[in-house]
């Protein structure tokens, strides 16, 4: 069944809550994910008790909470009791859970952001744009990024401390929802009103002494008679890892196949070769046998010059990036300040006001420029070096005699290669400050003689990023303290620039660029919902719940003016700096929807049906970008005795292009993805794609450490897509064992029109195997073979296919010595299936990619799962944890198997309550055994899936918490 979408006018989104119900699956601690047993909420203390709760799955007020989809829920206690320092890497733990923005490492291109992908169906490498993030039902701003903003929720965004629980509706839900919600649903449940103040702070670092985690939350709740205050603090600081500080990381798996750029420079020179006044070789400084200084020194001079250089070569002129201070994990540091007012109008109408302030600041740190110039030859061209410079070694500054004296004008094949450590570290940094506003009024109203509750509840949300790249390289002014000494003396601040031996620090600060950029996000949400009980059935009550939401989404992206203007020296085609250029981007859209849910009592307490009850749901969504769109859900619970709840759901999912898919301008990105032709054509006779490209051409050797540059774009022409999503399942729970809980669901998505990009690797792979039409996207340097640009853009893509099967058995039992609870959560992935069109119009393009990991940070496992013991006796508790990530495939290659090896974490933790100071002292250690991520061939040069694996090694913590 088909989302009928009609108009060229848009409208899909949603928020909402349930009110008095519980979720299907409270877990007993923080790493459980999966369905349990649906059970009613225990009467609440005088200290936690609230007087609503949110839950991710319904908008009704039900008398039986039992859930017709799965869905998973996290308390404070579990969030706390996780070992982790964040939402994002809570989440991304999860057996449902695909690659995850949640590394901050240089590798990545997370830059500090935190991201949950559900099904593996973000739109792009860890994005989470098909997950719809709420927090107390309503929407939230989008995220902002190092270069651009996203199109997805930032939960770093979001301070640790305002959040009392988590909700995950693993099923799609935009007829509930509104768009986004194609993968599931992640409700986030901020504070509930209590009194007191309670303070937690954590610790933690790894056993080789780097990684260090700092985090604590302060909040402090206030009831009075008619109204309660609430306000929380946050703090959360996390140090590096570097890559040369674990083995795995340390050297790039790719084997070097010729001497690569290196401080030392690489050096083709036209001129040297076969001197008779240097006395060189033949080949000497030729592109065949470029030439490497000695050491980091002065040159020689005269005769004596070309002395101080010779032929790189291999192993001796080896140099490994790696080990140039790059994260692993680079570092971030967070605080945010909550706070929310509720109060009593009247019995029937209160009024809750909330505001939100949170600041993160963080940074990945890069190797130095690899810098790549020449006349008509490297990758940025039309440079000069005269005879008469001061700092060219074969020219007449350096007592070269003027009829001996080599000129390299921009017209020669002259090269240079140089990773610029007289410059520094590449270092980018985001500082991102996110101000939220919401108010609302909910109460209860009688209409036909029955009670109902509703809610209004309006927002402001904004993301504001400024972004800083330190330590690039400005062309413009290495092109003047290049050239002509008489131009550079007369223009103001130029510095002669040496290339051939130490840099003086005025050069390099008269070369060095820092690039400087903002991008934002703001959303307006206005959401009105009512839910209540219309009339009675021989089963019970028919109730409803009807809303309307109107929300509007507004981006910017402010690139850098200098590194995106027209260059004054060098070709158009050039840049004026190494940064990144792109299109300055501005967009926004609106929408209107109105939504209505049933649930229908069928059968109550009959033969073979203890119980059986319909969801309904229909949402009609209107965008002004894209047309308008209805949704439709339906559920099924049938009881059949009560033992056993028997489970189906099937629903119509829309997702609008976002602001990002639509309006980005054009932008240069470097990717992270090995080029099939690294060898050349001589060591791939195979590949028609690699024909022409020289032999002993490695990607290694170009661009910043081997990645590989491309460009990408919105498109202001795509449609939205659609998606079926069915869902069948079982939750057992037998009386004669009390404690044990049994869930299984199956569920099956296929998405229609998706948006995304074709995968660089793809793109490769089709061009080295088809070659033609394929290789349109890809550009090559003639005469190195290196890739000079990878086109990428957003369109509709035939398909994508998923299915699989989440299973859990939970079993809670009493003995002497205590009480204890068991849990084994696993998922299981049978299909991800990318269908794509075949340019040449031939059958579509099948990726299956179930099962894989020879993508970058794009690891498919089939199996996932974790499983936990804990322990309590009084005062005293214990916790035991296991993740397990299966294996997948990787490259074929020739340096290790085609396998990425499956691997198991286990985390140990031990906690004391002091009563008489209403404390709780808790220390673990999170992987145990220090387990390495499998190496992985394809995520070159870190060397496995950094969304995907915990590169930390093992860690200890210790976590004090205490209230009064």
């Amino acid at each position: 069944m088909a989302v009928s979408i009609k108009n060229a006018r848009p409208g899909v989104s949603g928020a909402g809550r349930l009110y008095g119900g519980t979720a299907l699956a409270a877990l007993a601690w923080a790493t459980l994910a999966g369905g349990a047993w649906a059970q009613q909420t225990p009467a609440p203390t005088d200290s936690t008790a609230v007087d609503e709760v949110i839950v991710t799955g319904s908008r009704i007020q039900r008398r039986d909470a039992d859930s017709v989809g799965p869905v998973l829920t996290l308390t404070a206690e579990d969030i706390r009791n996780s070992g982790s320092t964040s939402v994002g890497d809570l989440l991304q733990k999860l057996p449902s859970a695909g690659v995850s923005l949640n590394s901050n490492g240089t590798q990545g291109t997370s830059y500090g952001a935190s991201s949950i992908n559900l099904r593996y169906l973000g739109g792009a490498e860890g994005s989470g744009n098909r997950v719809l993030v709420l927090v107390d039902g309503h929407r939230w701003v989008d995220g902002v990024g190092q270069r651009g903003f996203r199109d997805f929720v930032d939960l770093n965004t979001m301070p640790l401390g305002m959040i009392e629980g988590i909700e995950v509706l693993k099923d799609g839900a935009s007829a509930i929802y509104g768009a986004d919600a194609i993968a599931g649903v992640v409700n986030i449940q901020t504070l509930r009103d209590f009194d007191g103040t309670r303070v937690n702070s954590r610790y933690g670092t790894t056993d080789r002494g780097d990684g260090e985690q700092f985090s604590t939350i302060v909040n402090w709740g206030r009831r009075f008679d008619n109204s309660a205050l609430v306000f929380s603090a946050s703090y959360v600081k996390d140090s590096p890892i570097n890559t040369e500080d674990r083995d795995l990381t340390r050297v790039t798996l790719v084997p070097a196949t010729s001497a690569g750029t290196s401080p030392s420079g690489l050096f083709i020179l036209p001129g040297l070769s076969n001197n008779a006044y240097f006395g060189t070789g033949s080949g000497f400084a030729s592109s065949s046998a470029p030439i490497t200084a000695n050491a980091l020194a002065p040159y020689g001079a005269g005769t004596s010059a070309d002395n101080s250089f010779h032929t790189a070569s291999l192993p001796g002129d080896y140099y490994n990036t790696q080990a140039q201070g790059i994260y692993t994990t680079g570092p971030s540091e967070r605080y945010g300040f909550y706070g929310r007012y509720r109060g009593d109008l009247t019995d029937t109408l209160s009024f809750h006001a909330e505001a939100l302030f949170n600041r993160r600041v963080s940074d990945q740190l890069f190797s130095p420029v690899s810098l790549d110039i020449g006349g008509t030859s490297g990758t940025v061209r039309g440079f000069s070096l005269p005879s008469t410079h001061a700092f060219n070694p074969f020219g007449t500054a350096n007592g070269v005699p003027i009829a001996n004296a080599l000129n390299f004008a921009s017209t020669q094949a002259w090269r240079v290669r140089k990773v610029m450590s007289d410059l520094g570290n590449r270092d980018n940094i985001q500082d991102v400050k996110t101000y939220r506003f919401g108010a609302g009024f909910d109460g209860e109203i009688s209409l036909m003689g029955r009670e109902f509750t509703w809610d209004a509840y309006g927002s402001y949300a904004r993301n504001e990023m400024k972004s800083s790249a330190l330590n690039g390289v400005n062309y413009e002014n290495l092109f003047l303290g290049l050239g002509n000494p008489a131009t550079c003396a007369a223009t103001p601040g130029c510095v002669p620039v040496n290339l051939f031996g130490p840099m003086t620090d005025a050069a390099a600060d008269y070369i060095r660029f820092t690039t400087r950029e903002t991008n934002s996000t703001e959303i307006y949400d206005l959401a009105f919902n009512i839910t209540g009980e219309v009339l009675e059935l021989p089963a019970g009550p028919l109730a409803v719940a009807a809303g309307y939401e109107y929300r509007q989404n507004k981006a910017t992206d402010t690139p850098d003016a200098y590194a995106n203007r027209t260059p004054t020296y060098l070709s158009s085609s050039y840049a004026t700096t190494t940064a990144q250029t792109r299109v300055p981007t501005a967009g926004q859209y609106s929408l209107h929807e109105t939504y209505l849910e049933l649930a229908v009592p069928v059968l109550r307490d009959v033969a073979l049906a203890e119980s059986l009850d319909l969801s309904l749901a229909a949402r009609y969504s209107n965008y002004d970008t894209v047309g308008s769109a209805t949704t439709l859900k339906a559920g099924v619970g049938w009881r059949p005795v009560h033992d056993l709840l028997v489970r189906g759901t099937y629903s119509q999912g829309f997702r609008a292009p976002s602001i990002l898919e639509l309006f980005q301008g054009g932008r240069e990105v470097n990717l992270q993805v090995i080029d099939p032709c690294n060898g050349g054509a001589v060591a791939n006779p195979t590949l028609i794609g690699c024909a022409g490209v020289p032999g002993g051409y490695n990607q290694i050797n170009f661009n910043l450490n081997g990645l590989i540059p491309g460009t990408t774009s919105g498109n202001p022409d795509l449609e939205p897509e659609t998606a079926d999503t069915y869902s069948f399942g079982f939750a057992l729970k037998p009386h004669w064992i009390p404690g044990l809980t049994i869930t299984t669901d199956w569920y099956d998505i296929r998405i229609k029109d998706a948006i995304a990009s074709q995968a660089p690797a793809k793109i490769l792979s089709l061009c080295s195997t088809r070659g033609g039409v394929y290789c349109d996207l890809i550009t090559r340097d003639a005469g190195t073979g290196a890739i000079l640009n990878l086109g990428q853009g957003a369109q509709n893509l035939n398909e994508i296919r998923t299915s699989g099967v989440d299973a859990t058995i939970r079993y809670e039992f009493d003995t002497e010595i205590g009480r204890f609870a068991a849990v084994v959560d696993t998922s299981y992935l049978s299909e991800f299936t990318t269908i794509a069109p075949d340019p040449n119009g031939g059958a579509p393009i099948v990726d299956e990619r179930a099962g894989k990991g020879d993508r970058s940070r794009s690891t498919y496992p089939h199996w996932k799962g974790q499983t936990s013991l804990r322990w309590s006796n009084g005062d005293w508790s214990a916790l035991w944890r296991g993740r397990y990530i299966g294996e997948s495939t990787d490259v074929v290659n020739t340096v290790k198997d085609a396998k990425t090896d499956a691997v198991f974490y286990q985390d140990l933790e031990a906690g004391y309550r002091l009563e008489q100071y209403d404390a709780t002292v808790t220390v673990g250690i999170n992987n145990l055994f220090d387990v390495m991520p499998p190496a992985s061939y394809a995520n070159a040069p870190i060397n496995f899936d950094i969304y995907t694996y915990d590169v930390r090694g093992r860690s200890a913590y210790v976590r004090l918490g205490f209230q009064f």
